[in-house]
């Protein structure tokens, strides 16, 4: 969807959400850890799991930095 230049991908906004919070899990890693890791509130790691928000380039970075894994896995789903 495209609101006055914005676009936005609801679908793949909830793929890479799920994908997050299935690595997360994986690690056995809380929400409010990945977020202290991550210096962010925890409130924005359960909306980018969730898709509520389209999250940037450099918090994909930090998140990665905070699992401990390459920053192209988070976008590894189908």
């Amino acid at each position: 969807m495209t609101i006055k230049g914005y676009y936005r991908d609801e679908d793949f906004l909830q793929r890479f959400g799920a994908n997050l919070q299935k690595i997360r899990k994986s690690k056995g890693i809380s929400q409010e850890e990945l977020a202290n890791r991550c210096d962010f509130p925890m409130s924005q790691i359960s909306r980018i799991e969730t898709g509520v928000i389209n999250t940037s380039i450099s918090h994909v970075s930090a998140i990665a930095k905070g699992l401990g894994i390459a920053p192209d896995e988070l976008f590894r789903f189908h």
